[in-house]
């Protein structure tokens, strides 16, 4: 069923996408296009197979924004790191189920410190590995790439696994946010919406754009 309330739909860019020499431009170009979130890849090069930024760049991000920002942290061992992300500045912290022993254990840390919590499937993962963690997130991301690297192709079966997700998140009768990130774009964003998710990640889609505000807008279906 195709989502009618755009304003259901929030667009989280990707900082991964911005240019790094330029954050505090970049970040005040995207709160004047009208995003909602700050989406914030911190990858160890252990998890996934590259490098991006961590603790101090969530820190110093958070000066400079008013803007939700939502930490997805691509790294082993996350609850090692949790208090420190949730001290300097992150609003959503969400963590592997691939990276954790006891995820419920996790997510309940994370909301210890007053942020908001999501667990993260990547492609490979089934649904069902969730299923006794649900009830405890705020948020469920799901991975429609490999984790990593941006500018990457939209796998397609993920369309499944969000409406499967959705429908359990249907049946909890929670307020769970369901996000998508992965080579979302104007050709198939409708597609990921119609199928439950609510927040948005887009890095290319919206850094790429001429007129990033008219970028967003597209994405929300407006």
């Amino acid at each position: 069923m195709r989502q009618e309330t755009k304003e259901l739909i929030k667009i989280a860019p990707s900082l991964l996408s911005a240019d790094f020499a330029n954050m505090a431009r970049d970040i005040k170009e995207l709160e004047s296009a009208g995003a909602d979130l700050l989406h914030c890849d911190v990858m160890d090069g252990v998890f996934v197979p590259n490098i991006t930024f961590g603790i101090k760049m969530i820190e110093d991000i958070k000066k400079i924004t008013n803007l939700k920002l939502d930490a997805h942290l691509m790294i082993v061992e996350p609850q090692k790191y949790i208090e420190r992300f949730a001290k300097a500045g992150a609003d959503i912290i969400t963590i592997h189920i691939e990276a954790v022993k006891n995820a419920v254990e996790a997510i309940q840390q994370i909301k210890s410190f007053g942020v908001s919590a999501g667990i993260v499937l990547n492609p490979e993962t089934s649904v069902s590995a969730i299923k006794d963690v649900l009830p405890f997130c705020d948020m469920v991301l799901v991975m429609s790439v490999h984790p990593g690297f941006g500018g990457q192709e939209f796998i397609a079966s993920s369309i499944e696994k969000i409406k499967e997700i959705k429908s359990m998140i249907t049946a909890l009768g929670k307020d769970i946010d369901l996000e998508v990130d992965g080579g979302i774009n104007f050709d198939n964003v409708q597609s990921v919406i119609d199928a439950g998710a609510n927040i948005i990640v887009a890095g290319n889609t919206v850094f790429s754009a001429d007129d990033k505000k008219t970028a967003i807008m597209r994405l929300r279906g407006a």
